[in-house]
């Protein structure tokens, strides 16, 4: 009697929660990711969009979901950029002869809006095409290798900041402007697939350390005769030819700013709790 009655209270036990949970929907509230893909970057020494120096970038991110169309998202990345005068088919920029690289840290928050509903696991809304939009700022140090040695850019003031015409020196720090577009894919209940391009537009000329025009060797001091590190990377034109550095010629075209792009591939892992509906009256 008593195996009877044990039995049967385990069998309404099983029943009573199977019809709770029955009450409840599982709701998405977000996801977190990681990504690995490729930068490149678009400037003074690259002014043709010429896509053929990628350099890495790591990422991780977290999305908070806003239904099934939008999300809010906070992206940190770590990337390198580089470029250098060799690669342009341009003769004036072959003996301009300038190149650089730069780690860059960046942090953005973006609005992700997906254009069909994303539901992980749902057969009929596994996968969504989606755009991407914000605002983030980033860290830079551009340096340059003279004679086997690494040089960073920014200290030399090479284009005569803080002391020629009043130019301002450029700090280490900027904003940033993501726009892009992507995909994304529920592998299953947790895990999501995506690939996204997103085009940063940037706030500083100097990403490259080139923007404005030559002030000319003699702007700098020369100890003993012997041409200091700053004048020597401001005019790099003496190793292909005679140098084109005199004062006041075309440097860089400080009217547009420096630009970069990241293209990567992602995994998510999906957040989600479960929520009872209201009811019916």
């Amino acid at each position: 009697m008593k195996n009877r009655i044990t039995i049967l209270v385990a069998i309404l036990f099983i029943l009573t929660v199977n019809n709770v949970r029955a009450q409840y929907s599982d709701v998405q509230e977000g996801q977190f990711g990681f990504t690995l893909g490729a930068a490149h970057y678009f400037g003074d020494l690259n002014n043709r969009a010429n896509v053929n120096r990628p350099k890495i970038a790591v990422g991780g991110f977290f999305r908070k979901q806003f239904g099934n169309y939008t999300g809010l998202r906070i992206s940190a990345h770590y990337l390198q950029l580089g470029y250098s005068d060799v690669y342009s088919k341009n003769d004036y920029q072959k003996r301009r002869n300038l190149s650089f690289n730069s780690n860059v840290w960046e942090i953005a928050l973006q609005g992700d809006f997906n254009f069909f509903k994303f539901i992980p696991d749902d057969p009929d809304h596994l996968f969504t095409p989606y755009v991407t939009l914000g605002v983030g700022v980033f860290s830079y140090d551009p340096y340059a290798y003279y004679q086997g040695q690494k040089i960073f850019l920014r200290p030399l003031n090479t284009e005569g900041e803080t002391f020629y015409q009043n130019r301002k020196a450029y700090g280490t720090m900027s904003i940033c402007f993501p726009i892009g577009i992507g995909i994304k894919y529920s592998i299953n209940k947790n895990l999501n697939f995506s690939f996204e391009i997103a085009h940063r537009f940037t706030r500083t000329d100097y990403l490259d350390d080139v923007s404005q025009t030559y002030i000319g060797i003699d702007k700098f001091p020369s100890p003993n005769g012997v041409p200091s590190i700053a004048s020597i990377m401001q005019d790099r034109s003496f190793e292909t030819g005679e140098p084109i550095g005199v004062e006041g010629r075309q440097r860089g075209w400080s009217k547009q700013k420096d630009q970069y792009l990241i293209a990567e591939v992602g995994l998510s892992f999906n957040l989600s709790s479960y929520r009872c509906p209201p009811v019916n009256r």
